[in-house]
């Protein structure tokens, strides 16, 4: 299965909609970003030696990141924003300012990063930074 950040959205947004109380306020979404990535320390914490309390699943790392996903997307969806437009410039500033940063695999080739990104998409991505 192959899903886009417009995808996510739409799906999201026609999920939320069919109820009359809408997308949480957004402090309320803030708080449901840091709750979930508390969830997501625990499954990684047991995952790498801690013990769960008695009783406590390890948890599922997989799931925890996509509840994580969910509320980022709803707090994008209610304040109007594109995840795509905000992930492209995102990898742009990354891709440029940490290029050099670190011991490439291929370094005695030259290797850059592909991003696939078009120059369409990298000049807009330079004009919203």
């Amino acid at each position: 299965m192959s899903l886009t950040f417009a995808d996510a959205s739409a799906r999201v947004d026609a999920y939320i909609s069919q109820f009359k109380e809408g997308y949480f306020p957004p402090l309320l979404m803030l708080a449901r970003l840091t709750e979930e990535t508390g969830e997501i320390a625990r499954v990684i914490a047991h995952m790498n030696g801690k013990t769960p309390k008695p009783g406590e699943d390890v948890g599922d790392l997989e799931l925890e990141l996509a509840d994580l996903l969910f509320v980022m997307v709803c707090l994008a969806n209610e304040r109007g924003l594109s995840l795509e437009r905000g992930f492209t410039r995102m990898m742009h500033k990354v891709e440029t300012r940490d290029a050099g940063r670190w011991t490439r695999k291929d370094a005695e080739a030259g290797a850059t990063p592909d991003s696939g990104l078009t120059e369409p998409d990298l000049d807009a991505a330079r004009e919203t930074s």
